[in-house]
């Protein structure tokens, strides 16, 4: 059995798409893999083969590995709900919320639990590739710490440090996270990969022996801007693009970036679809007048996301495009605003409150403590759908007679407008399903559907595995694993 873990000099260095692919890469030797990420941070989350939730980047991880996602791949996972505070998910279950000043001494207790789930994952296979969380080198949250070197030294894991050569001091990056770790964390570092170069690798040839000899640690090669990475689903931070306009030709789908939103993946699908253009739009600016659907994403603090939502005045841009015979479309905690009013009487995300919705769907949305977590399959839009439920709270009101969704389990999903322009759902994942996006697109004159998602993202693996055969020494990278 093997094990190994990439920790980075900072947050968003590739940590998730290398483990990714390392994970297909392994695989495709015929290696049985698993992924494994002690604590995430993130409200892209996706349900699990055992019933629980784990942080949507474990999740393509597993498909990596042609594997169903599990609980165990991510056993700690934290949700943002508000500036202080986040829900803490512990083998795929709510276990309560953490507030700032308690975080420290709770996640310190949940190491016993975090090596459970990675002993259990090891048993089952030939190798664990675990991913790290934001940094070693933030030496001020090392107490404690479950999430990189805490981890890595409880279990005996070897450690590959990622650095970012896009960002810039790619040098500085390593050699100083060398400089300011504990000696005994840095015995645990056998050596780093210089992510996401751009151009010919050989004019980096002095500056990598330079973190070579400085560093003390091998290098394992310089993995070059993985291109197939935009089309994997996306992780934990929306980074996407800003334009205001669509390529010519080209319809517009507009989702505001509200502070908590979570499953943005679920538009994904789109970016892959030559007649439309999906546009975030950040705070700050307005909901596009040309956009020809406007998503309401999904949110882990409905309440205070709608009251941000307000702020911005989109709520006033919303009700335009309504009024313009646009269309529009909620997604779960979006689904909830779009309705006459959202009740959170137990103090569910925060405050007990009650809150007028945007009015456009006619039901009413109550907050509880239970979370629905499943995997559905059924109909909407004339077309077969597949995709998972993660919520808190029911929907109920004359609307849902005209629901968006049929499942196969004889139950019912969401709602429709009178107007059949406003359509809710809780289930994400459902434009993954090519007959569903195409019905979709068809309403606003696009012909599109035609791609395969998940063999797209499978494709898009492969090709990063196959970039990983021949800019990273994966021979040596086994080789260093922690033999058990």
């Amino acid at each position: 059995m093997t094990a190994l873990m990439l920790q980075g000099t900072g947050s968003d260095v590739g940590k998730s798409v290398l483990v990714a692919g390392l994970c297909r890469a392994f695989a495709n030797r015929g290696l049985v893999v698993r992924p494994f990420k002690p604590q995430n941070m993130s409200n892209n989350a996706a349900v699990t083969i055992d019933g629980g939730e784990i942080g949507r980047a474990q999740a393509l991880q597993a498909i990596a590995c042609r594997t169903p996602p599990h609980s165990d791949m991510n056993p700690v996972l934290l949700k943002p709900q508000a500036d202080r505070t986040s829900q803490l998910i512990v083998h795929g279950k709510v276990r309560g919320t953490l507030g700032s000043g308690n975080f420290r001494a709770a996640r310190g207790a949940l190491l016993t639990e975090v090596t459970q789930s990675y002993d259990r994952l090891r048993a089952q296979c030939d190798v664990v590739v675990v991913e790290g969380a934001g940094s070693p080198a933030e030496i001020n949250l090392r107490t404690g710490d479950i999430a990189n070197m805490g981890f890595a030294r409880a279990a005996n894991v070897p450690v590959i440090l990622i650095g970012d050569i896009d960002r810039g001091g790619v040098i500085a990056s390593v050699v100083g996270t060398r400089a300011v770790i504990d000696p005994e964390d840095a015995a645990m570092i056998r050596g780093f990969l210089i992510n996401k170069f751009r151009g010919d690798p050989a004019l980096f040839d002095d500056g990598y022996r330079e973190i070579e000899r400085r560093s003390g640690w091998p290098g394992f090669g310089v993995i070059p801007w993985l291109s197939a990475a935009a089309r994997l689903p996306s992780e934990d931070a929306v980074i996407l693009e800003r334009r205001a306009d669509p390529r010519e030709g080209r319809r517009m789908i507009a989702c505001p970036i509200l502070p908590r939103i979570s499953n943005f993946d679920d538009l994904d699908p789109f970016k892959l679809e030559p007649g439309v253009e999906v546009v975030m739009v950040p705070p700050g600016r307005p909901i596009p007048a040309e956009a020809a659907i406007i998503v309401l994403p999904g949110s882990k603090a409905t309440i205070a996301d709608l009251g941000a939502l307000r702020a911005e005045g989109w709520d006033i841009d919303i009700l335009a495009h309504h009024r313009r015979g646009g269309m529009i479309v909620g997604l779960c905690g979006g689904y909830q605003m779009l309705g006459q009013r959202i009740a959170d009487p137990l103090g569910i995300e925060g405050t007990a409150t009650d809150v007028t919705g945007l009015g456009l769907l006619d039901v009413e949305t109550t907050l509880s403590p239970a979370k629905t977590l499943r995997h559905v399959t059924g109909a909407a839009l004339g077309a077969t759908l597949a995709g998972y439920e993660i919520h808190m709270g029911e929907t109920r009101g004359p609307g849902t007679a005209r629901p968006f969704a049929l499942l196969a389990d004889g139950a019912s999903d969401g709602a429709i407008s009178g107007n059949g322009r406003v359509f809710g759902s809780y289930i994400h994942g459902l434009f993954a399903s090519a007959d569903v996006r195409r019905a979709l697109l068809e309403r606003i004159g696009v012909t599109g559907g035609a791609h395969d998602y998940a063999a797209n993202v499978d494709a898009a693996l492969d090709e990063i595995a196959a970039e990983l055969e021949v800019h990273a020494d994966l021979d040596a990278l086994l080789a260093i694993a922690t033999v058990r």
